[in-house]
């Protein structure tokens, strides 16, 4: 297990009785309840010290109430340190509004708002949803990218023309790695590391990968590459539980991301497993 405290920059928190997530439905293992105490049940051994919750796509118009639930969750829970809400950013600069109410809650250092899901792979450079990114910046706030790998190429645009928003990039840009395609998303996160403005999390890396074969070694060369673009500088850890107990459990990411770290130095590990996270996210 690593030698420093973890400090987990993607944690997925939920109530489906208090909060509506419709998506869940179709993913039985996930629609129940995750609570501050099943965080606690599933990292086991696994020592951290604080984590951040970031937005579960909650049925549309409730990302309001989602915020406040998280907000009263660590009311009682020492552990979640900062929260990364959903917001329309489509709205264009109407998000203010949303952007002001989220920002009542103390917990809030970043918004998201998923792109995955979107057809159109260019829907990140719609005017409107740049200027609704753009807003970020008035409020000190932060913005998760979260794009399959086809998407990449958007997302770089986005960060590029949006130089005062600090960017940091879910799940190493959802490579296909159960198909072993390392091009284009290979040269795509070169680029998007060029970006000082943008950061990257190892997070989310099995689900990508075939969910009965794969092995740690499969992995590798991905996790490596991420990190070899941008630097022990701006990459840091998330577990992305509870998704990722769809493929493995806690305690074996943090293992087999220990496993690949042998070689970096105490300042590197430092920067990986917490220091970046605790910048970024100003904890």
């Amino acid at each position: 297990m690593p030698d420093v405290a973890i400090l987990d920059s993607h944690v997925h928190l939920y109530d489906p009785r208090r909060v509506g997530y419709g998506w869940m439905r179709a993913v039985p293992k996930l629609d129940r309840p995750y609570l501050p105490a099943d965080f606690h049940a599933h990292r086991k051994e696994v020592e951290v010290e604080g984590i951040v919750f970031v937005e579960v796509a909650a049925d549309p118009g409730r990302h309001l109430e989602e915020a406040a639930w998280v907000e009263a969750q660590a009311a009682c829970e020492p552990l979640l340190k900062a929260m990364v809400a959903h917001a329309p950013l489509e709205k264009g600069a109407a998000v203010e509004e949303d952007l002001a109410a989220l920002r009542r809650h103390p917990l809030l250092r970043g918004v998201r708002r998923l792109l995955q899901q979107e057809e159109d792979p260019a829907f990140a450079l719609r005017p409107g949803f740049i200027e609704g990114v753009r807003q970020l910046a008035a409020f000190d706030l932060s913005f998760d990218i979260c794009v399959y790998h086809h998407q990449l190429p958007a997302a770089i645009e986005l960060a590029r023309r949006c130089p005062e928003v600090r960017f940091v990039l879910d799940h190493i840009g959802k490579p296909a790695i159960r198909e072993g395609l390392m091009e284009p998303w290979a040269r795509h996160m070169r680029e998007l590391a060029g970006l000082a403005n943008v950061s990257c999390k190892i997070s989310g890396v099995i689900t990508e990968a075939d969910h009965e074969r794969w092995t740690p070694e499969s992995i590798r060369p991905w996790v490596e590459h991420a990190i070899d673009c941008f630097g022990f500088e701006r990459v840091m850890f998330g577990s992305d539980w509870t998704v990722a107990l769809l493929t493995h459990d806690y305690p074996r990411w943090v293992a087999i991301l220990d496993g690949f770290l042998e070689g970096a130095s105490l300042l590197e590990r430092r920067r990986f497993w917490r220091d970046n996270a605790v910048a970024f996210y100003r904890l």
